[in-house]
Order: structure tokens, then C-alpha cells, then sequence
């Protein structure tokens, strides 16, 4: 089994961290502690979310979280900067195409070798750049 961690942009993760933030601080200053509490946990359930992001090839299958893709079901992989909601932490994703309708947008952070892995298993996929 092989496994992949997203690649991350930092840009990206301040930008939630601030939004998330915001309403810590300002529920801090103006003694709106439940709002401080409510927003902190948000912020520690996206870190352990954003953690446990990872991409594993496993024998003849990716598996995204729960999801279980079987690899010769995927017919084409594609790089794309979507910012659709998404198991990545990164807008330099690559959409991955399986069965007949199915589409799903990761950003593993070595993109080439994961692909690589991707064609071992399924050498009729087709890769865009």
C-alpha cells in the first residue's frame, strides 16, 4: 500500500484560519464566550479533518478517506485548479474521472508518482495536462 499526503497551500489554510478566527477573537473581546467556544472547535475538527487527508493505493484500489475507487474504473486524470469542495488541501489538484459519471478533485503532493502508480495498476488511463 501506498500512501500520498495532500499537497497544502498555505495561503489556502490562513484563509480558513481566519475566517475560523475571527469570530474567536471577536467573541473573546466582546464576552461572547460561547461563540469563542463554538468556533474554537470548529477550528480543531478542520485541523483533524485537514490531517487525516490522504490518498492510498492499495493493490487495485484508491482510497480517498472511506471512499474506495477501484483503479481500472478511472479513465482519465486531469490537473485543474477547481475550487469546488474537495478531500485537498491545495487549488493545484488533479481530477481524477471513474466510472461512467463519477469525478473527484485531490491534490496529492507528489502529483508525477502518484500517477505513475495510478498507470501501473491501469495503463488505459488517460493523462491531461
Amino acid at each position: 500500500m501506498k500512501i500520498y499526503k495532500s499537497k497544502i497551500d498555505w495561503c489556502l489554510i490562513l484563509l480558513i484560519v481566519g475566517v475560523l478566527g475571527y469570530p474567536i477573537v471577536d467573541g473573546i473581546l466582546s464576552k461572547e464566550y460561547t461563540l469563542s467556544i463554538v468556533f474554537s472547535i470548529l477550528l480543531v475538527l478542520f485541523y483533524f479533518l485537514a490531517k487525516s487527508i490522504q490518498y492510498k493505493i492499495d493493490g487495485e484500489n484508491l482510497i480517498i478517506w472511506r471512499t474506495k475507487i477501484p483503479i481500472q474504473s478511472i479513465h482519465k486524470v486531469y490537473r485543474t485548479r477547481i475550487p469546488l469542495s474537495s478531500p485537498a488541501l491545495s487549488l493545484d489538484r488533479i481530477g481524477v474521472v471513474y466510472n461512467k459519471y463519477d469525478e473527484i478533485f485531490i491534490s496529492p503532493k507528489e502529483r508525477e508518482e502518484f500517477i505513475k502508480e495510478l498507470l501501473k495498476v491501469n495503463p488505459n488511463i488517460e493523462v491531461k495536462d
